[in-house]
């Protein structure tokens, strides 16, 4: 596996619910628990092929408890709401922090879609 996006730091902000990732080449990125949990890698929400997605639904106050290192390739994140089968290899990580904001709006578009109002804080 390619380590390009291989990220030199990693820390989880618990009280902010962020994982910090920084980078070799100075680029830090700074993901919510939330937007994580609901882009897990896992078969539970992404399904098994294309467009078996599940929305994930009453994120808004999920935290991460447990950073675990998968080899050398990607890291296994423990969700507070049990979640924990999601490997996020380091180029999905780095995509995920790429395509942030796009990614998010997504999301939020798919919860008005389903009828569901976000809880805000």
């Amino acid at each position: 596996m390619s380590s390009k996006h291989r990220p030199t730091d990693i820390q989880l902000h618990q009280k902010s619910r962020i994982l910090e990732l920084g980078y070799a080449d100075g680029t830090s990125l700074r993901l919510p628990c939330e937007f994580l949990r609901v882009y897990s890698p896992s078969a539970e929400v992404r399904g098994h092929g294309p467009g078996q997605d599940t929305l994930q639904l009453g994120k808004e106050d999920v935290n991460i408890t447990e950073v675990e290192p998968v080899g050398n390739y990607a890291v296994k994140l423990v969700f507070s709401d049990g979640h924990d089968t999601g490997i996020y290899d380091w180029d999905y990580l780095y995509n995920l922090g790429m395509e942030q904001d796009r990614l998010w709006q997504e999301y939020i578009d798919k919860l008005a879609a389903a009828g569901h109002a976000r809880k805000t804080h």
